[in-house]
């Protein structure tokens, strides 16, 4: 069923892709003598593991405990002070969790709206996400299905913060920029 859906949205999001000018900031790098490489994706797969174990450690019950234990994430910390911190976009605090599925967190975009429908159908209870758009929002709503929207930037820093937390253990100098929230677990 998730291989139906996913053909349509992938179709689309190649279709999108396809103008963009993909060798612009190799070119840049090239010519500046920089060393390019994008982590971009391994960063999402690192923050995406990092919640799903800790997710999975505490079992939290309700949304109230799922978003307590987000909250407890430093980055997440600092997300809150400007106001970007996790959020219930559906559901309710007291809402039971349910099973819950990590969606949204790395891929580059968001699957098919209809595959929340399905999700509850699977027994799938809460979904947990960088961001939502509306249409995606709306046919959750009308799936019933939690949604608990923990950041987009401060997954993003999450995940690059794991990463760069092993350079660092190799004597390499760290200096955040452009929207990274540095937060050190060494």
């Amino acid at each position: 069923i998730a291989e139906g859906l996913m053909k349509e949205r992938i179709s689309e999001v190649a279709r999108g892709v396809n103008r963009v000018n993909h060798q612009r900031t190799v070119d840049a790098a090239r010519l500046l003598g920089f060393n390019l490489m994008c982590l971009h994706t391994v960063c999402d797969n690192l923050a995406a593991k990092f919640l799903k174990d800790k997710i999975e450690k505490e079992n939290p019950e309700r949304i109230e405990d799922l978003l307590r234990l987000l909250k407890e994430i430093p980055e997440y910390q600092e997300a809150m002070k400007i106001g970007a911190g996790p959020k219930t976009f559906n559901g309710s605090e007291e809402s039971r969790c349910g099973k819950i599925a990590l969606t949204e967190l790395t891929g580059g975009t968001e699957g098919s709206p209809k595959l929340y429908e399905e999700m509850v159908q699977a027994g799938i209870g809460t979904t947990v996400a960088m961001h939502i758009s509306e249409e995606h929002l709306k046919e959750a709503q009308v799936s019933n299905l939690n949604v608990v929207i923990a950041g987009h930037i401060s997954s993003d820093s999450l995940g690059v913060n794991l990463f760069l937390d092993e350079l660092e253990k190799q004597g390499i100098e760290i200096i955040a920029c452009s929207g990274l929230t540095r937060i050190s677990r060494n």
